[in-house]
């Protein structure tokens, strides 16, 4: 997978939480947080970081840090992705 900056698109959430795992960014803070539902389980969450578990059904969802800044760019990877 290559690095295509801020243009890159991604077809679904696995590809996001790979190439932000790839970039070593998973982990790291988001510039704000989200409160956001899980699209499995409709529990309300804060995700903090590019990659974050919902508390409840541990669905990962994530993000790249390009893309951080507005909500609807958050995806989900599956369960325990």
């Amino acid at each position: 997978m290559s690095h295509e900056g801020c243009s890159g698109t991604f077809a679904n959430g696995k590809m996001v939480a790979d190439k932000v795992r790839q970039m070593g960014f998973d982990q790291q803070m988001m510039p704000m947080a989200f409160d956001i539902e899980c699209e499995n389980c409709r529990q309300t969450f804060e995700m903090t970081c590019f990659e974050t578990h919902c508390p409840n059904c541990q669905m990962v969802y994530a993000v790249t840090p390009c893309h951080a800044f507005d909500p609807t760019n958050i995806m989900a990877a599956g369960i325990n992705y």
